[in-house]
């Protein structure tokens, strides 16, 4: 095999997660959110996210309902995993989530006045 054929198909299979991914996470998604407070106290929510993905960055939306969104800042895709930031009307949430099976899961993380919060996150694809 031509050495520059062999570094050309070591780059392309270097970037297959990343652009399976980029087919992957443009639109709207919603599932679970389950919080976990600092003082153990769990409540279940819902979790509706509006992305869009230009290669490696992420933009669009995220919040609790289609009609309450935020605008999610520093968002990166990096393989198959999801990093962003949303700034709410109080704390700013930090989300780590992972393609896995059609899922975006993970975790969400944000402090507000001493107190932390942690939510699991268990999103699918809306049907359009």
């Amino acid at each position: 095999m031509d050495r520059r054929m062999f570094l050309f198909s070591g780059g392309v299979l270097f970037l297959a997660p990343a652009l399976m991914a980029e087919d992957d996470l443009t639109g709207k998604w919603s599932g679970s959110f389950v919080i976990t407070s600092s003082d153990g106290d769990t409540r279940d929510s819902k979790a509706f996210m509006d992305i869009k993905q230009k290669g490696a960055e992420i933009t669009g939306t995220a919040g609790e309902s289609p009609d309450r969104q935020w605008a999610i800042q520093k968002g990166k895709v990096e393989g198959n995993k999801i990093t962003f930031e949303v700034q709410t009307d109080e704390p700013l949430v930090k989300f780590e989530l992972t393609l896995v099976d059609g899922h975006l899961k993970g975790e969400a993380k944000a402090e507000h006045e001493g107190k932390s919060m942690k939510a699991v996150v268990d999103l699918q694809r809306q049907k359009e």
